[in-house]
This record gives C-alpha cells, structure tokens and sequence, in this order.
C-alpha cells in the first residue's frame, strides 16, 4: 500500500480560522484539490460560515474566496498509510508541523477540526496555542448527522470569518 500525502496549507497573514482535516480522501488526491468529492459537504456548509456562494465557483475562486474571509485549510496528517478514504483505515500517520503554521499566522484566533480524527490528533499537537473547535465532519461517510445539523454546528466559525474588505 502506498502513502498518501496530503496538501500544503492554504493561508495567508489574514487568515483568522484555520479548518484543519484529517488526510485528503481518494476523490479528492485525484483531483489535487481539498475537499474534491463532490458528496463531500465542505463546501456548501463553508457557503453557510461566510455567506458568500462557493460550489459554483471554479476551484482557485473557491480557495480565494475562503482566503478573503480569513479562513484557511490544511490536514492534520501530512502522510499515512490508507487502503480507501475512511478515516477508520489510516495507519502510521505523520503529521503536519502544525505549531509552526500556527505560529506564522499572525490573525489565527480559532482552528477547526473537520471530523473526530482531525480533532482526536490534531487537540494534541495543537494544545492550548489557540481556541478550537471540534466539528462533526463534512464527509458523505459521516451519516449520523443531517446536513442541517452539521451546519448548525459548522454556524459556530462565524464570530471567527472576516467581512471582506469593501473597495471604493
């Protein structure tokens, strides 16, 4: 089995919220973007945190979009070994220097843990360094919740988005 390795991050010195997941799943290495499978709610509940419309974007926008906000993404694993996307199924994760990313983000008030292992791993690399939150996670193979209530849940980022700035 080979390793998956994950993505570098997507942040910038604005970036206020840092969504960490926990290692990208098969669609989306296949594609080479975060959050790539389409049944995959990230997206349409980050639509929800920031108001602002994001599935119909092309993927750059997306990203752009989500950096305008001041929200940024990166993985907690930065490579395992995984049979499939499962969460269940990853095995001797390495994982992102988290601490050094957090420390270069000068706005960071909060990171948010997409799902149990992202919030189950990375609460432990991450301490007391910053607020976090535990989210339930965007993933199809997540069932026990409705899109409603994940929603619900994702609503409690936005004390932590930015408006974008009004030009002129």
């Amino acid at each position: 089995m080979a390793a998956k390795r994950g993505f570098p991050p997507v942040v910038d010195a604005n970036t206020r919220v840092l969504v960490l997941g926990s290692l990208p799943g098969e669609a989306s290495l296949a594609v080479s973007q975060y959050y790539g499978n389409p049944r995959n709610a990230f997206w349409r509940l980050m639509e929800g945190v920031i108001d602002t419309p994001l599935v119909p974007l092309a993927y750059d926008a997306r990203l752009t979009t989500l950096l305008v906000h001041g929200v940024g993404l990166w993985d907690v694993i930065a490579e395992a070994q995984r049979a499939g996307s499962l969460d269940a199924a990853i095995r001797d994760p390495a994982a992102n220097d988290l601490l050094t990313l957090i420390d270069s983000l000068p706005a960071l008030r909060c990171v948010a843990f997409n799902g149990g292992m992202a919030a189950k791993l990375g609460a432990r690399l991450v301490g007391d360094r910053v607020s976090t939150i535990a989210l339930p996670s965007s993933s199809p193979a997540h069932a026990a919740r409705s899109f409603e209530q994940k929603a619900e849940a994702w609503s409690g980022l936005r004390p932590f988005v930015s408006a974008p700035a009004v030009s002129n």
